[in-house]
């Protein structure tokens, strides 16, 4: 059975991520993935365990918060989740930075 959060946090819908990213198809993604942070001067990932993971298809990308703080990253063909570095714990303010 794949776990996927429906809990956005509060005041937020799916619809209001989709108008405030400009990504009609932007949806909730299950949590049974590998997702991990890339970080620089590391040879391996580290792991993240994330709570909600969102997908952006418009721009070929995906947010996962991890500890209230918001990652961005790619989506990659088998389902994983690389990502770069966290960009705060407002989601709106991380999906304007889009």
């Amino acid at each position: 059975m794949q776990r996927v959060s429906n809990e956005l946090p509060e005041g937020w819908t799916i619809e209001r991520v989709r108008a405030e990213a400009a990504d009609p198809e932007a949806v909730l993604l299950s949590l049974d993935r590998l997702v991990v942070i890339e970080e620089i001067g590391r040879t391996d990932y580290t792991s993240l365990v994330p709570d909600i993971i969102l997908a952006l298809p418009s721009f070929n990308m995906s947010l996962a918060r991890v500890d209230s703080a918001w990652y961005l990253g790619d989506l990659e063909p088998d389902g994983s989740i690389i990502c770069w570095a966290a960009y705060g714990t407002d989601l709106g303010t991380v999906i304007r930075g889009l």
